[in-house]
């Protein structure tokens, strides 16, 4: 497995974007994982490495994490996939914030509208798509059990999660997703998150249990 890390510029959000290629060296098949912005850079890396694009996968819809989608879908290809609750903001600026982060519309329908237990494949690699709402109503992550790696989107961060001051986000739904979805997984799974550095999930799992009610 190849995996590249491309913090991209997206917008005006103050920080960027982390969007991920992850090929499998045999097939050369490919995935893009949130093309926040700067389509030239992803562009550059999937010519590099000689790619063959299959999926782009969104972990969201937010304008900074689909940003260079358009242009990365015309001039490579890839099916675009996104979980079902999520599909409305790529046509609607009031749930992207497109507009609201100084950012051009979209305006795409996905491809493929996916769900949770979905199962794709690049190549020999695996991924499973794990529903994590709470950022956004369709908010997903992607995990790989063989190459013990989790694409966390805006639900998990480095000691911290996404925001839930946004359309169709939801704080209970954040806490829920993590502790119960992804919190679950092998201790030394690495998470890579949409923002920030990565980090692991044996290293998240102290910070959500003391928010955990306790019982008498």
């Amino acid at each position: 497995m190849i995996l590249k890390q491309l913090k991209v510029d997206s917008g005006l959000i103050g920080e960027p974007t982390n969007c991920y290629i992850v090929q499998d060296e045999e097939t050369k098949e490919t995935i893009v994982i949130d093309p926040g912005g700067e389509v030239e850079k992803i562009i550059d890396m999937l010519n590099i490495l000689e790619a063959n694009l299959k999926y782009i996968y969104l972990t969201h819809c937010h304008g900074d994490h689909i940003g260079a989608l358009k242009v990365l879908k015309e001039q490579k290809g890839g099916k675009i996939l996104i979980h079902r609750f999520d599909a409305e903001g790529l046509y609607n600026k009031d749930i992207s914030l497109t507009e609201y982060i100084g950012m051009e519309d979209v305006s795409l329908e996905a491809d493929s509208r996916l769900d949770d237990g979905d199962i794709i494949h690049v190549g020999n690699l695996e991924f499973k798509v794990i529903h994590t709402p709470g950022h956004t109503a369709g908010g997903s992550s992607l995990y790989c059990e063989k190459e013990k790696l989790l694409f966390s989107g805006d639900t998990l961060f480095h000691g911290t999660w996404g925001r839930t001051d946004l359309p169709t986000s939801n704080f209970e739904d954040i806490m829920n997703s993590i502790t119960n979805k992804l919190l679950v997984l092998p201790k030394d799974t690495i998470v890579y998150p949409g923002h920030g550095k990565s980090t692991m999930i044996g290293e998240e799992l102290p910070i959500y249990c003391d928010l955990k009610p306790r019982g008498i």
